[in-house]
C-alpha cells in the first residue's frame, strides 16, 4: 500500500468521523418509532445527495483543490452523514410493523428523490458556476477535456 493510499483512507475516515456526527446530531433531534415516519433519516439522506451532487461537479470542474480534498468530503464526510443501512432496517422495521405502505413510501421517495436530487444538483451547480463562460480551472478533468478539444 502507497502512502497516498494511507492519507486518503485517514482523509475518508475523519470525514466519516464528522459526518456519522452530524448524522447523529441530526437524527437525536427527531427519534423514529415505528409505523412513524423516519422524516430524519430521509432529510439526511436527501440533503446528502444534494451535496454529492454540488461537490463533485465542483471537486471535478470548478476547483483543483488538494488531492485528499475529495476523498475527504464525498466518501468520507457525505458518506458517513448519509445512511443506507439505517434506511434499510427503518424500511424492514416498518414493515415488521405492519407498515407496508410506509414503507414503500419511503423506499420510493428516497430512492426516485435522491437520484433526483443528485442530478438536479450537479446541473444547477454546473450551470451556476461552470456554464457561465468561467474557465475550467487547470487540473481538472474539466481543463484536460478543453485541453484536448482545443488541440
Amino acid at each position: 500500500m502507497q502512502r497516498s493510499d494511507v492519507l486518503a483512507g485517514v482523509a475518508v475516515a475523519a470525514g466519516g468521523a464528522l459526518g456519522a456526527a452530524a448524522r447523529y446530531a441530526l437524527v437525536s433531534v427527531r427519534p423514529w418509532e415505528p409505523p412513524g415516519f423516519p422524516w430524519a433519516t430521509l432529510a439526511e439522506n436527501l440533503l446528502g445527495c444534494a451535496l454529492i451532487g454540488v461537490t463533485l461537479v465542483v471537486l471535478t470542474e470548478v476547483v483543483s483543490g488538494p488531492p485528499l480534498l475529495r476523498p475527504f468530503l464525498a466518501p468520507g464526510l457525505l458518506g458517513g452523514f448519509t445512511t443506507y443501512s439505517a434506511f434499510a432496517v427503518e424500511s424492514v422495521r416498518l414493515v415488521d410493523a405492519g407498515a407496508a405502505g410506509t414503507a414503500a413510501v419511503y423506499v420510493a421517495v428516497s430512492v426516485v428523490v435522491g437520484l433526483l436530487l443528485v442530478r438536479s444538483a450537479a446541473v444547477t451547480t454546473r450551470w451556476a458556476v461552470v456554464g457561465r463562460g468561467q474557465a475550467p480551472v487547470r487540473g481538472t478533468p474539466r481543463a484536460a477535456r478543453r485541453l484536448e478539444e482545443d488541440q
